[in-house]
């Protein structure tokens, strides 16, 4: 969480990678905040547009690992209903967005994709640490 005087400062010292505005809120993803998370072992980065994977990839080399979590239209309108969110449409049409981005990057590589309405969380974080256990993990530039 920042202000918008503090973005302005990322901006100016050329460390946004990735700017996105989605739900009234803007999300960053910013070079300092990477080598904290860094520091604290291995970062997680929750990204709804392949231009944003680019933009990380290339903006903070490492060797990132790029799981796709998905689920339907119809499971996420029920999982907004049943959390009682205000803004269901506005996570539809972003659910419309990201589909059709997706389908825009067929050649973007997953190194796992889920369905998350069929898989668990716990065997979800199984699966990811499977997959990082293989090499796929995440490792700070050199």
């Amino acid at each position: 969480m920042g202000t918008s005087e503090q973005l302005a400062e990322l901006e100016k010292a050329g460390d946004v990678l990735y700017q996105n505005s989605r739900y009234g809120n803007t999300y960053v993803i910013d070079r300092p905040g990477l080598d904290d998370a860094f520091d604290l072992g291995v970062p997680i980065v929750h990204l709804g547009q392949v231009e944003g994977i680019d933009a990380l990839v290339t903006g903070y080399p490492a060797d990132w690992s790029a799981v796709l979590l998905w689920c339907s239209r119809e499971t996420t309108k029920a999982r907004s209903a049943g959390r009682g969110d205000s803004d269901t449409e506005a996570r539809l049409t972003a659910w419309d967005a990201t589909q059709a981005d997706v389908e825009a990057h067929p050649a973007q590589a997953w190194d796992l994709s889920l369905d998350t309405a069929s898989v668990e969380p716990a065997e979800a974080a199984r699966l990811i640490h499977a997959l990082l256990s293989r090499g796929g993990e995440v490792g700070r530039p050199q």
